[in-house]
């Protein structure tokens, strides 16, 4: 399969919930040692920073959030609950803290690679939550900090084809404070989306 260049990071530096919508659709790309993985990002969630209790950021800057206070186009992946990696994008100009969650993904190319990175009980189940995705995509922290603007192991792009599909709004998901914001974004009726 045939993948375009990476997003730019003018892209990236736009407002974060803007950034997110936008992301829906777009491809994420994963280049391995045993070859490619490809999955067509179908949910996101915007987090913020002072005005975000959710967020990484919400009481400031430390070691373990500051890529969100960094450039935008760059690769946040931290570890949650002791068992799973979750991917962030970060976004807005530097020192401003902010970052997309990709929430679930569609794999579309390499799938056998996918489905050896993650057993799952069938395809739907295979990458429709944040941890899935990433235990799929075979991304860790190994990858946090990765400048997403460059065509290297990880990076997001635009199809090559446009597809014409629904946006869904709603609230956050799975967070026990700031959940009322409707910063989540997903693809209308995609048997991927983690919770419709």
């Amino acid at each position: 399969m045939k993948v375009s260049a990476p997003l730019p990071r003018s892209f990236y530096a736009q407002h974060t919930p803007v950034v997110a919508k936008k992301l829906l659709g777009r491809y994420l790309v994963r280049e391995t040692v045993e070859g490619r993985i490809v999955a067509k990002i179908v949910e996101v969630e915007a987090y913020r920073g002072s005005d975000d209790p959710a967020s990484h950021a919400y009481r400031g800057e430390t070691e373990r959030n500051q890529l969100m206070f960094g450039n935008p186009g760059f690769a946040y992946v931290y570890f949650i609950y002791g068992n799973h990696h979750c991917l962030n994008v970060t976004t807005e100009p530097k020192g401003t803290p902010n970052a997309v969650l990709i929430r679930a993904g569609e794999v579309i190319d390499g799938l056998e690679l996918a489905r050896k990175n993650r057993k799952a009980k069938s395809l739907t189940h295979l990458s429709n939550g944040p941890g899935k995705l990433t235990k799929a995509l075979n991304i860790s922290k190994i990858h946090n900090g990765l400048d997403l603007t460059v065509q290297d192991k990880l990076h997001i792009c635009r199809p090559e084809t446009a597809e014409s599909f629904e946006t869904m709004i709603s609230d956050r998901i799975g967070i026990r404070v700031g959940g009322e914001k409707p910063w989540r974004f997903y693809i209308k009726n995609n048997k991927f989306v983690s919770k419709s």
